[in-house]
């Protein structure tokens, strides 16, 4: 296997400033050094919970999507079953957690794909780790107060064939769809 080469860092922090926070995120401004010696800013957004993403997959080779109304984006959206990951709780245990409240099913395997991806590296420092569900049994779905979600059933095959074309357009959705097909062979 090859290694891939690694380097110091070429970025000099020279001072940092909050500009925003709230409960999920901070921004912060640093002034640096950059790379060529010159001053310059560095804008950052830190989360303070990991994304965490579950592809449920049924014995019928069907998984399930969410929709739901984007606010950042202006238009609704379909993605696998997502949340943040808070200080404490197990990724793994938040795959569980999400896939319940937004689709009602609980998983009897929650098996990891990806980890510590990192959605957005030049502006922040979101990871996201990504599980797969299988062994599901269905239930009530339990969405938080700010979520108005429609389920979708469809066989994986075409909700791959909607993360290659276009249709599902969300990162984590995207990524852990192709994941799975690749494994797949």
């Amino acid at each position: 296997m090859t290694e891939l080469p690694q380097h110091p860092n070429p970025w000099k922090t020279v001072s940092t400033r909050e500009t925003y926070a709230n409960p999920w995120l901070r921004v912060r401004e640093d002034q640096v050094i950059k790379p060529s010696g010159g001053p310059g800013i560095y804008g950052v957004v830190e989360y303070k919970n990991i994304a965490v993403g579950v592809v449920p997959i049924d014995d019928e080779g069907c998984t399930w999507l969410v929709g739901q109304w984007r606010y950042c984006h202006g238009r609704y959206e379909w993605e696998i079953p997502e949340g943040g990951c808070p200080a404490g709780e197990a990724p793994a245990d938040t795959a569980r957690r999400e896939l319940l409240e937004e689709t009602g099913i609980t998983a009897a395997t929650i098996e990891p794909l990806l980890s510590g991806i990192q959605l957005s590296n030049s502006t922040t420092n979101e990871v996201c780790d990504i599980f797969v569900a299988t062994g599901l049994t269905h239930g009530k779905a339990q969405p938080e107060d700010t979520e108005q979600l429609e389920l979708l059933r469809l066989p994986l095959s075409e909700a791959i064939q909607m993360a290659r074309d276009g249709r599902i357009r969300d990162s984590v959705s995207v990524l852990a769809l192709l994941a799975v097909a690749g494994r797949k062979g």
